[in-house]
């Protein structure tokens, strides 16, 4: 179950990381609001999880779902580039944090 909610944890960090950037300093509301939300939802399950899981763990699986999405987001939307290079190590970072989940 604390993979589970990491996993979704991970999740609302992209979705919190993703309104911020589009709520351009807090100026816009419906993006604002969506970072006000996702952003304890996020940390919540993310302490929910470690009481569960290793800290680094936790903490590592986290940041790479979280990073990862938003970096998919970004490619999706056009707003960053996509290179072999840059879909290569999202790759590797995803599998990083599958990787750590088996070791687990």
């Amino acid at each position: 179950m604390a993979w589970l909610i990491l996993v979704l944890a991970g999740f609302f960090e992209s979705v919190w990381a993703i309104a911020l950037g589009e709520s351009h300093g807090f100026h816009r509301c419906i993006p604002t609001l969506i970072f006000a939300v996702a952003l304890p939802v996020s940390m919540v399950g993310l302490a929910a999880a470690m009481n569960s899981l290793p800290t680094a763990t936790a903490y590592a699986v986290w940041v790479g779902i979280g990073a990862s999405l938003t970096a998919l987001w970004g490619i999706a939307t056009g707003a960053e580039p996509a290179s072999l290079a840059r879909v290569a190590l999202l790759a590797l970072l995803v599998g990083s944090v599958v990787g750590l989940k088996l070791v687990s």
